[in-house]
């Protein structure tokens, strides 16, 4: 790796928002918490597809990859991240490298790359990733990317995370490097209020966003940029003006949280927009910082009564569906702040977690886990850092679990078992935050464990029911 890549990877490991690196010693922290991957060993994603998750969903820009078609192809639209407005963000765009670039290099493919894009589209930005191929042969991204941006007079944005760096969670923080070194804080914004609040690492899945901004809307405050979720180049460019931080996901991008923190003074929380009781503590959340950092103090009145309007509204809705859903077993197997902001509100929908997976939690996700579901310090029964196909099989075979809520590629596990399954990530579409959300997520739990289909295939298949009379005979 060349000796920039080196140095953002151990800026990245020195995370002083996350308390297991700063429990470390020195030498362990620069060490870091996770290691290279090996030829054919991405699974679950690379450092390069991790980077496109985090900033694809900004929609106005022009994604481009330096690397073969295939690494372009991997990453293309795999989040259902929902725009209002420009499709720029939906259009693949990749410098296709052959054998011929292998050997002479691809930096002049990739500055003609460049000025086609800025020619035909016209973007306010380019974002250039760095793929294993272009890294290994040495092409100079962010040198081709400083030479356009002067040619054209438009941001060029070198994301420097070729695959090999790392898994897709070091991804997501190269790439939100990439934002704090060449992004955020180089626009003024044209306008600014005392309600001014940024939301990082929320990605606007299914239109999720759209669910939680009219209650802001409500309240008077104004999301000045989310990054990334349906996010603009020049909102994110100035979003070091907002009053306040909210951190949706610590996993993927706390490095913008607390950067932000110290160059601007901007104060963040951390919190979840899943469920009854998470959604109005957020809201809660958000009225007290920025009262605190100048905003009238009549917000949090008018936070409180309007959380008391749509809880009463929200609790009645899913009244009927607690009842049928009382005591149904869930095992959930997802990961990050949805390992634990999950759990609430399937608590709050008469569910009993039995099981939610901790491999892509942080320490802080895992504490929360623990007082959600009341576990002791020595009580991780429920809290599973990695299941194999084959245990999760006989979980649900044994009907220790009456439904699964996964990702895609768990889902084969519970059909097999002839379990009720529903996808809970990135892929699903129904969008499930909000106390809008809050109902949908209930009516599709429902809708999959009352499905008469179960009924149809647990029962014995006519070639293996038993005719009495040929017994008889």
């Amino acid at each position: 790796m060349s000796a920039s890549l080196n140095a953002k990877i151990a800026q990245v490991f020195d995370e002083p928002g996350c308390d297991v690196n700063q429990s470390k010693d020195a030498k362990a922290r620069k060490a870091g918490c996770t290691k290279q991957l090996t030829p054919g060993a991405a699974a679950g994603g690379c450092a390069f597809d991790g980077a496109k998750i985090a900033l694809q969903p900004i929609v106005d820009v022009a994604h481009l990859v330096h690397g073969p078609i295939a690494c372009e192809g991997n990453s293309w639209d795999n989040r259902h991240s929902a725009s209002s407005g420009p499709q720029t963000y939906r259009t693949g765009f990749t410098t296709d490298i052959n054998e011929f670039d292998v050997v002479y290099g691809g930096e002049k493919r990739l500055f003609k790359a460049i000025r086609e894009i800025i020619e035909k589209v016209d973007p306010p930005a380019v974002f250039v990733y760095q793929t294993c191929v272009t890294a290994m042969i040495g092409d100079d991204v962010e040198a081709v990317c400083r030479k356009a941006s002067e040619k054209f007079g438009k941001p060029v944005i070198p994301v420097n995370s070729p695959g090999f760096a790392g898994p897709k969670n070091l991804g997501n923080k190269l790439g939100a490097e990439a934002l704090l070194d060449h992004v955020i804080g180089t626009v003024e914004p044209e306008l600014t209020t005392p309600y001014d609040i940024n939301i990082i690492g929320e990605y606007n899945l299914s239109g999720e966003l759209w669910q939680v901004k009219p209650l802001l809307d409500a309240l008077g405050v104004r999301i000045a940029s989310c990054i990334s979720g349906d996010g603009r180049y020049n909102e994110i460019a100035s979003s070091h003006r907002a009053r306040a931080n909210m951190m949706v996901c610590s996993k993927s991008m706390i490095n913008v949280a607390t950067r932000m923190q110290q160059r601007w003074g901007i104060p963040y929380f951390e919190g979840s927009f899943y469920g009854i009781s998470d959604m109005s503590m957020t809201l809660r959340e958000i009225a007290r910082l920025l009262v605190e950092r100048g905003a009238p103090a009549e917000l949090q009145g008018r936070t409180e009564a309007l959380i008391v309007a749509e809880e009463a509204r929200a609790w009645e809705r899913i009244r009927a569906y607690r009842e049928r859903l009382a005591g149904k077993k869930v095992l959930l197997i997802t990961g990050g702040v949805k390992s634990w902001s999950v759990v609430s509100a399937l608590q709050e929908a008469g569910l009993e977690v039995v099981g939610t997976s901790t491999k892509k939690s942080t320490k802080e996700d895992k504490q929360k886990i623990k007082e959600i579901m009341g576990l002791t310090s020595e009580d991780s029964a429920h809290m599973i850092d990695d299941m194999t196909p084959r245990e999760m099989y006989a979980m649900l075979r044994d009907a220790r679990a009456d439904i699964m809520l996964s990702g895609g590629r768990s889902q084969f596990v519970a059909l097999k078992a002839r379990m009720p399954w529903m996808d809970i990530n990135q892929e699903r579409h129904h969008a499930f935050a909000g106390y809008e959300g809050m109902v949908t997520m209930v009516a599709e739990i429902d809708k999959a464990l009352f499905n008469p289909v179960w009924r149809e295939v647990r029962s014995p298949a006519p070639w293996d029911v038993v005719d009495p009379l040929l017994v008889e005979a």
